[in-house]
């Protein structure tokens, strides 16, 4: 297994606030997970997301080919699952109608799954909408949003574009998050705590017990927000869950997608688990459930039924990690982050943006980025001929 790199936090969190300098704000719809809000570009064109973070993108004029693994967006290369493939298929005629009774017939049995009522659901296509719809109604009249750094940007770019301003809290040493931090982070004008747990784009985990106790005690002064999208890809994921306060009254909400571990990021299915009076106030702006077809919806339900499609994932993604860590150390590199998602991040000693390029050319598809004053490639788990076809190029390209 792969050490953790040391950070030296302090010369990291004393970095000056970037200045213009040739930055820019721009609309950027690129090869992440979701499109963002508009962004601020560095004069080389790359995002600039704080002080400590910023992603390598290709150059707007580059034209993107035909990948031969697609590993930069975390989807899930086996799905959807054979019963939602054949939910889907079966109800598609059913298209001509509006989808309110089989949605909450989805709520329901979410409910049932997560242990609470469902006036607890709130449903969206995918989780990001979700993450994005809550920004904005938070947000609307200013504050704050106080994050790990980095973070899944998706919730706090929507939250700078109507108003607030993001209070990032670097991540400790060991890449979980600096709890102690944030909470001090924590002022009058704070309005939301965001928590990406798995971490997003770091793939690291914050321990349980000290999760819990944080999420209990700051949510009697600030709502907070967690986002779980790859929780089920642990083998004991339900037992690292936050959905349990919200039944015990306290202002957490909880996000998680059917992108991830059931393959269906094509589809747009997600939902968070909220107090009622927390998604009164988000459905004030949006009817999150009219987004999703009638289609989506019935795969949905089929996909929670199909337990040997989920452990068969979480299974061939556990095995992708595996491999791609003992190829890493063949290379010599061995201060990749250890991950508990379907991506793994590792240091890359060149530029990021020639370091995409020269995987795009050999038709692989990956994510770059720059924190800690270090360039990082991140790769999703694809198939295993896919990890192979990723693994031949980074050879070429870093050898």
């Amino acid at each position: 297994m792969g050490t953790t790199t040391n950070i030296n936090r302090r010369d990291w969190i004393r970095k000056s606030v970037l200045t213009a300098g040739g930055a820019m704000a721009l609309p950027y719809i690129g090869l992440a997970e979701t499109p963002k809000a508009p962004l601020t570009l560095d004069a080389e064109g790359n995002a600039v997301y704080s002080p400590f973070f910023k992603e390598y993108l290709p150059k707007p004029e580059d034209a993107l080919p035909e990948l031969a693994a697609k590993l930069n967006a975390n989807e899930n290369p086996y799905g959807p699952s054979p019963m939602a493939l054949e939910a889907f298929k079966n109800s598609a005629a059913g298209g001509n109608r509006y989808a309110w009774r089989e949605l909450y017939q989805l709520i329901g049995k979410i409910a049932d799954f997560e242990g609470v009522k469902s006036k607890n659901i709130m449903m969206g296509p995918g989780s990001s909408d979700l993450l994005e719809k809550t920004a904005m109604v938070f947000f609307m009249n200013g504050g704050n949003v106080v994050s790990a750094d980095p973070a899944y940007m998706s919730l706090i770019r929507v939250a700078e574009s109507v108003g607030a301003t993001w209070k990032p809290v670097p991540l400790k040493d060991d890449w979980s998050h600096d709890l102690k931090a944030m909470e001090e982070a924590i002022d009058d004008e704070t309005k939301l705590v965001y928590i990406c747990n798995p971490n997003n784009p770091t793939g690291s985990m914050t321990d349980h017990e000290e999760l819990v106790d944080f999420c209990s005690r700051v949510s009697e002064k600030v709502p907070v927000f967690v986002d779980e999208a790859y929780l089920w890809f642990l083998d004991d994921g339900a037992k690292k869950s936050m959905v349990s306060l919200v039944e015990q009254g306290k202002d957490v909400i909880i996000a998680r997608t059917f992108s991830k571990i059931h393959g269906m990021a094509g589809l747009r299915v997600g939902y968070i688990v909220a107090l009622e009076e927390t998604l009164g106030r988000i459905q004030k702006i949006t009817r999150g459930g009219m987004g999703i077809s009638l289609p989506s919806i019935y795969a949905a339900m089929a996909a929670m039924d199909d337990d040997a499609f989920i452990e068969k994932s979480r299974s061939l993604n556990a095995e992708c990690r595996d491999y791609v860590y003992e190829s890493l150390e063949k290379l010599g590199i061995t201060s990749y982050v250890p991950s508990s998602t379907s991506f793994i991040i590792f240091p890359i000693e060149m530029e990021g943006r020639a370091f995409l390029e020269q995987m795009t050319e050999l038709k692989v598809g990956v994510r770059a980025f720059q924190f800690m004053d270090q360039n990082w490639c991140r790769v999703s788990m694809g198939t295993m001929d896919e990890m192979k076809t990723f693994t031949a190029a980074l050879n070429k390209v870093l050898v």
